[in-house]
């Protein structure tokens, strides 16, 4: 099955550059895409200092849909917002006072990333981060999702007036050119033992493998690609059970097999299963306290939206739609006009019989 990969290099333009992004995607350029995945042949799509966030969305949701394995390499620098102080990933028009509204989510990684199969990612990082965001990665580790290889480095900030150079992935690219790629953990290795004099000590090093042939995510995954919908859900009921019984229903370990669960139920085509499901898991967490504008409730009522569009029954269309509404008149999200969009379809469907 061909691969997939994805060459994500972005930093500001101007004096809030810390890193020389692009100058890494000529080495990688130079590699063969199938030596770049890791596969017989695979597909690369290439971001250059993007100017959206919503075009890396589009490219990212893109390549996670595709069906073999994905690589993900991503070179550039994390910022805060200063409205959440969430990690994100600084693009070209990114500014400190921006980044909520200029720069990617890091957790959209992760939100992008979830429906994969297990062990079907791999992610290969050189960052570096500022003042604020290294602070915050000292005690709060760069979430990347569950389900995926993990390699890489975050580095301090560099001195200041000083722009560091992405040593770590310009050491992944060499490596690479000989035309062959070691797998994943070994190039990891590799790389480090190059540029080791001058991280050594002071950068943060990822190196997380893919999941084990045991875990359970995988058997469900095979289950739905086997099209036993039933099965699948079933495994995922039981260990979500057993989360609320461990760790009780608002926990999270509980609330992620209930996304798994609503996640199924989409790929099963009940869109109304999906939608009451999605709406009850943004519902528990902010009745837990949660933010409206956190980042898992934003993503639950995101999910909830979508999934209600896809109802075709007028009856649960109505009843899902008013919930929906309330929901909305609280959690507003980041798409502007959502609550809107489903009052007017609530309209519509009073007037159908």
């Amino acid at each position: 099955m061909p691969g997939t990969v994805l060459l994500l290099a972005a930093s500001p333009v101007g004096k809030g550059r810390l890193v020389d992004a692009a100058s890494v995607l000529p080495v990688l350029a130079a590699v063969a895409p199938a030596v770049l995945s890791g596969t017989d042949t695979a597909n690369v799509v290439e971001l250059a200092d993007p100017l959206e966030p919503q075009a890396v969305l589009t490219r990212l949701r893109a390549a996670a849909a595709a069906p073999g394995p994905l690589t993900v390499y991503v070179t550039g620098q994390l910022q805060l917002d200063r409205r959440q102080r969430l990690p994100h990933l600084a693009l070209a028009r990114t500014t400190a006072s921006t980044a909520r509204y200029t720069a990617f989510p890091w957790h959209w990684f992760r939100e992008e990333l979830r429906l994969r199969p297990a062990g079907a990612t791999t992610l290969l990082l050189d960052l570096h981060a500022d003042a604020e965001t290294w602070e915050l990665l000292k005690s709060t580790p760069l979430d990347s999702g569950r389900g995926n290889a993990v390699h890489g480095r975050i580095a301090p900030p560099p001195s200041r007036r000083t722009v560091a150079q992405p040593a770590y992935m310009k050491a992944v690219a060499t490596i690479l050119r000989s035309g062959f790629r070691p797998p994943a953990e070994q190039l990891h290795q590799q790389a480090l033992a190059r540029i080791g004099p001058e991280s050594a000590g002071t950068d943060l090093v990822l190196s997380t493998p893919g999941p084990a042939g045991g875990d359970p995510h995988a058997a469900i995954t095979a289950a739905v690609q086997s099209g036993r919908h039933a099965e699948a859900d079933g495994l995922a009921a039981r260990h979500e059970q057993i989360a609320v019984a461990a760790h009780g229903p608002a926990s999270e370990e509980a609330l992620h097999w209930a996304e798994v669960r609503a996640d199924l139920a989409m790929f099963a085509g009940d869109a109304a299963r999906s939608c009451r499901t999605w709406l009850m898991i943004a519902t528990a967490r902010l009745n837990a306290g949660q933010a409206p504008d956190a980042p898992a409730v934003e993503a639950a009522v995101d999910r909830a939206h979508h999934q209600w569009g896809q109802v075709r029954d007028t009856a649960p269309a109505r009843e899902l739609g008013a919930a929906l509404a309330a929901l909305r008149g609280r959690v507003p999200g980041r798409r502007e006009g959502a609550l809107d969009h489903v009052q007017r379809q609530l309209e519509q469907l009073q007037t159908q019989a």
